[in-house]
C-alpha cells in the first residue's frame, strides 16, 4: 500500500468522524469545544455542514484504495472540494464576524478583530490544510 492510499484513508476516517460528531452535537443542540476544534450546535453549519463533511469522508475512503488511478483520484478530489466549500463558508463567517464592533461602535477594536481568528476552529477548517495534499496528487497525475 502506498503512502497516498494510507494518507487518504486516515484523512477519510478523520473526516468521517468529524462529520458524525457535527451531527451528534447538532442533535444535542449545544455547541461543544474539544481542544482547537469547536462543533457548532446550529442546524445549518452543524447539521447540513456535518452531512457534507460525512460525504467528504466517504469520498476519501472510497478513493483511497489506489490514488494513482484517475477514477480514484477524482473521488479524492471531490472529497477535498467538499471540505474546501465548508471551510470556505466557515472562513467567510469568521471574517464577517470580526468586522462589526457590537455595542462599542461600528467597527471592532484591533484586539477584538484579531481575537476572532484565535482557536477554536470548526472541523472543516482543521481538516483544510490536510486536504490540500490533493493538489500535489493532481499535479503528479498531470505529469505522468
Amino acid at each position: 500500500m502506498k503512502f497516498g492510499s494510507i494518507y487518504f484513508a486516515l484523512l477519510g476516517a478523520a473526516t468521517l468522524a468529524c462529520g458524525f460528531a457535527d451531527l451528534i452535537v447538532t442533535i444535542s443542540k449545544d455547541a461543544y469545544s474539544l481542544g482547537i476544534m469547536e462543533f457548532p450546535g446550529e442546524m445549518f453549519r452543524g447539521g447540513w455542514g456535518g452531512l457534507v463533511v460525512i460525504f467528504a469522508g466517504l469520498f476519501y475512503l472510497s478513493g483511497a484504495k489506489n490514488v494513482s488511478e484517475i477514477c480514484q483520484l477524482s473521488k479524492v478530489v471531490m472529497g477535498s472540494i467538499l471540505i474546501w466549500l465548508i471551510a470556505g463558508c466557515d472562513l467567510l463567517a469568521m471574517i464577517t464576524e470580526s468586522i462589526p464592533g457590537g455595542e462599542d461602535g461600528w467597527f471592532n477594536t484591533m484586539g477584538g478583530f484579531l481575537g476572532t481568528y484565535a482557536p477554536p476552529y470548526t472541523p472543516a477548517m482543521v481538516l483544510l490544510p490536510f486536504s490540500m495534499v490533493t493538489i500535489l496528487y493532481i499535479y503528479k497525475a498531470k505529469g505522468s
